[in-house]
């Protein structure tokens, strides 16, 4: 009866050990970056550890919504999220795992969160994108807040419901208060801009000659210079510190629910590999958040970038309700 009892106690220790293998070789990513761009990485991801992930796709800010109201049932053991904000709110929410400190050994603090939640797996900078037949050099704005003067009436493209200008509207307001945003917002307005979908319609309205200047991401551009070197755009940054130069980033982050935070945190690191990173800025035209990255001949140096950005809290960019108020109050939406 003893080695009866000692047979069972084996083999429930045996079975908790290779279920516990079980649940650790399989996660669920839920990813507000989309299937093109994040199919192959996590597959390579897969074939290096052995563990499985299963992802769903979706937009952030409705997926962070997602995790919220899921809350203690999410079936969710990751999210990666497009922007700043997203991973911001759910950091505010207190549904993130804090994660190794070593993980931001060597990031520049633009890629950190202050909350240490989460961690940014690539960036992108904001620029003034424009014509090159059309516009001279003098006439290149030093600021975002100087597209509301006379000369820039009827010439700039933005898209409001676009989620990356959202992002940079709600930077102004953190650097520069809701009353001077509502007031850029407003000239901006009366000066008559061209009204686009999104960046990439934005720098073709330039081409096509429906604009001048264009407030988008850096790596749009290069998408289209790829194919046609003597497209008729060029980018550039506004003076090092405006707001106008926001680099925005994506994220990473471990939910505090998920019951496989190992190797959870196995996929976070992997992002932060010279493999991912490499990948990120050759195929995305992204810039890569770790050193030793081969750098992107069609992507401004690093450390001018960094140069030119604002300081911000990165964290403090998940009020886009509050930035939705300004723009419909502005008449941009």
């Amino acid at each position: 009866m003893k080695l009866f009892t000692w047979y069972v106690s084996v083999i429930s220790v045996c079975l908790v050990v290779l279920t516990g293998m079980a649940q650790a070789s399989e996660l669920t990513l839920y990813s507000g970056r989309g299937e093109a761009f994040v199919k192959p990485i996590i597959e390579q991801f897969q074939r290096d550890t052995g563990i499985k992930v299963n992802v769903r796709y979706g937009d952030t800010a409705q997926l962070a919504v997602l995790i919220q109201e899921e809350g203690q049932r999410s079936p969710a053991d990751l999210f990666w999220g497009q922007d700043a904000g997203a991973m911001g709110a759910l950091a505010n929410a207190g549904i993130l795992a804090t994660l190794p400190q070593d993980v931001y050994v060597g990031l520049p603090d633009i890629y950190t969160s202050a909350t240490g939640q989460w961690v940014a797996t690539s960036g992108r900078a904001r620029v003034v994108a424009y014509s090159t037949t059309r516009v001279k050099q003098e006439e290149l704005p030093q600021s975002v807040f100087d597209l509301t003067r006379p000369e820039y009436r009827g010439r700039v493209a933005i898209p409001p419901t676009n989620g990356s200008f959202q992002a940079f509207v709600t930077a102004m307001r953190v650097l520069h208060g809701d009353a001077r945003t509502l007031e850029w917002l407003e000239g901006l307005k009366a000066n008559q801009p061209k009204i686009f979908r999104n960046n990439t319609t934005s720098v073709a309205g330039i081409a096509d000659g429906e604009a001048d200047f264009a407030l988008v991401n850096n790596y749009y551009l290069p998408r289209f210079t790829a194919t046609d070197k003597d497209y008729p755009v060029a980018q550039t940054f506004f003076a090092d510190g405006d707001v106008g130069n926001l680099v925005n980033v994506a994220g990473i982050a471990v939910l505090k629910t998920s019951k496989q935070q190992n190797a959870a945190v196995q996929l976070v690191r992997f992002l932060l590999s010279p493999a991912a990173q490499q990948y990120f800025t050759t195929v995305a035209n992204e810039y890569a958040v770790t050193p030793n990255v081969i750098s992107n001949p069609d992507l401004t140096d690093t450390k001018v970038v960094l140069q030119a950005a604002p300081k911000i809290n990165l964290d403090q960019l998940a009020d886009l309700e509050g930035t939705l108020n300004l723009l419909r109050r502005a008449g941009h939406l």
